[in-house]
């Protein structure tokens, strides 16, 4: 049966707007991840009226973290169809399980509140479903949203992360120590050469947000078709969720993988991208496509070493800026050809 993936165009800068299309030509689905800043919010809307219609439902609207620049452009969307069910956590849900790392400046009503007061794009959508007798639905491990599988966060692994948040209170506990002027320096000195059998990709490169790292990951699963969805998931949110996937007999290489956070070199490493697409193969033979969209302003992404790790293990890259993607099987072609990245043997170092 037909199912299709599209990533739409983020305007200048971050975040995702992700379709899901399942079922049949007469009888589909559609599933939405995300949706870019509140500025792009008009744009998806535009795309889903001339591509799918205007007297649609969205049966499922993700939330995958709550990054402004991935949840706000929601708000528009959930104004204009109709939505099955919303899907998004939300920090303020769990205060009395985090209170304490807080040592007692806050009660739990004015943690609460100032958590709540960061986050108001969160409190609008959660409003305008609550206005139409919906409530916003958690989204943890073992959740099924349609096709898709969540990988992770785990509950609890999302609340561990709560504190340290950039838009809840700093905790109690000190911030890791800044790294030394010669670390800071070593980083940014020249570029260096990869083949197709050389990498330079960090073991353990500096840490992605807390944020990204409560990112979920989906895998769509719709008959032999895989693809996985990754928003700006980093290395170990990845990890958890190959080893949820692993579990559970779901850990395949898929067809499809969004590279995370715009191919950022601080959300993917050699073992995680091993742990899903397999040892390095010299990028031949091809065991399916890498996507990502990245803002029309953010020529530096993604970042060469990233794209390069991901063709070396057989998936060639694919990027959209200005444009949409589809990936799709079953479905009438529609949008234009794609290209795919070519590999960079200079790549940076910093």
């Amino acid at each position: 049966m037909p199912f299709a993936v599209e990533f739409l165009p983020v305007g200048d800068s971050d975040g995702d707007a992700i379709l899901v299309q399942y079922g049949t030509e007469n009888n589909w689905y559609l599933n939405l991840t995300d949706g870019g800043y509140a500025s792009i919010g008009e744009k998806v809307v535009e795309h889903i009226h001339e591509h799918y219609g205007r007297d649609i439902t969205i049966h499922h609207m993700v939330v995958s973290h709550a990054d402004n620049d991935h949840a706000a452009g929601l708000i528009e969307v959930f104004k204009n169809f109709r939505v099955g069910t919303l899907w998004m956590n939300r920090p303020w849900l769990y205060a009395h399980e985090v209170i304490n790392e807080f040592h007692g400046n806050w009660t739990v009503d004015g943690w609460i509140a100032h958590v709540r007061s960061k986050h108001e794009y969160l409190v609008e959508l959660e409003n305008l479903a609550r206005a139409r007798g919906m409530e916003p639905q958690e989204i943890f491990q073992g959740a099924q949203i349609g096709p898709c599988t969540v990988l992770a966060p785990s509950r609890e692994r999302y609340i561990q992360l709560i504190p340290d948040l950039d838009k809840t209170p700093p905790p109690y506990r000190s911030d890791a120590a800044p790294k030394s002027l010669f670390e800071t320096a070593k980083a940014v000195l020249e570029r260096v050469k990869e083949t197709l059998h050389i990498e330079t990709l960090e073991p353990n490169p500096p840490a992605t947000s807390a944020s990204n790292e409560t990112s979920v990951v989906q895998l769509a699963v719709y008959e032999n078709h895989r693809a996985l969805l990754t928003a700006d998931a980093g290395p170990d949110a990845l990890a958890e969720a190959a080893r949820y996937a692993q579990q559970h007999g779901l850990l395949v290489r898929p067809d499809l993988v969004q590279i995370p956070h715009q191919g950022s070199r601080r959300n993917v490493t050699p073992a995680v991208l091993n742990a899903w697409l397999g040892e390095p193969n010299g990028g031949t033979p091809e065991r399916g496509h890498a996507y990502v969209m990245v803002g029309a302003n953010k020529p530096d992404h993604p970042r060469k070493k990233v794209k390069n790790a991901f063709i070396r293990r057989g998936y060639p890259v694919y990027v959209g800026r200005t444009g949409w993607m589809r990936m799709y099987w079953g479905w009438q072609k529609r949008g234009t050809a794609l290209t795919p990245e070519p590999f960079s043997y200079d790549v940076e170092d910093d």
